[in-house]
């Protein structure tokens, strides 16, 4: 079955009990149209909260043609991250850069979009346990490589390269070098 994401619309002013749309977690309300009739007249069957709590995944049931879909509502400018680069300079988190560089290193690599994904969800977990405001490239580094490592050899041998600019191949060769020992240490040598 077509598993379709409904296009959520703000309505604007208040709306009493009874009415059309839906109050979000962030307060707001909106309107949610079916995918497949376009009907804005729906049911909640299941919500469940995901990605540390930043977004809540609603099963819904349209009232008109009977089928269901899932709504995802996130957080979006309710709070602001930043991240302090290597010149000190300030931008805001940004998941999507980080998905890139996963995506980037693990091209061609046996290496799921999905375990990419859980990746990112370790990553931000870490985060956002450790920082509310601001957080450095180097810790949001460390973090994609040590989840990183775990899953593809190789592939965290590309971020790392890349991550960490090593200046000639005699310090990618000592990364590669670390990596291998590690391993073998963590597989008693079996590998």
């Amino acid at each position: 079955m077509f598993d379709g994401i409904a296009e959520a619309k703000e309505r604007p002013g208040k709306r009493g009990a009874g009415e059309l749309g839906q109050r979000n977690f962030l307060g707001g309300w909106f309107a949610v149209k079916c995918p497949f009739c376009r009907a804005d007249s729906d049911k909640v069957v299941d919500s469940r909260s995901s990605d540390a709590g930043r977004v809540i995944r609603r099963r819904r049931q349209c009232l008109v043609c009977k089928r269901r879909f899932t709504t995802y509502e996130k957080v979006g400018e309710s709070f602001k991250l930043y991240v302090i680069k290597k010149d000190n300079s300030r931008v805001p988190y940004d998941r999507e850069k980080v998905m890139a560089g996963l995506q980037k290193a693990c091209y061609k690599r046996p290496v799921s979009a999905e375990e990419i994904q859980q990746i990112v969800e370790r990553v931000e977990e870490d985060i956002f346990k450790n920082f509310d405001k601001e957080v450095s490239s180097a810790f949001i580094g460390e973090s994609v490589m040590k989840h990183l490592s775990s899953a593809d050899k190789v592939a965290y041998i590309r971020f790392a390269s890349v991550y960490r600019d090593f200046k000639d191949a005699g310090e990618l060769i000592d990364e590669v070098s670390e990596t291998i020992r590690r391993s073998e240490s963590a597989t008693g040598g079996q590998e």
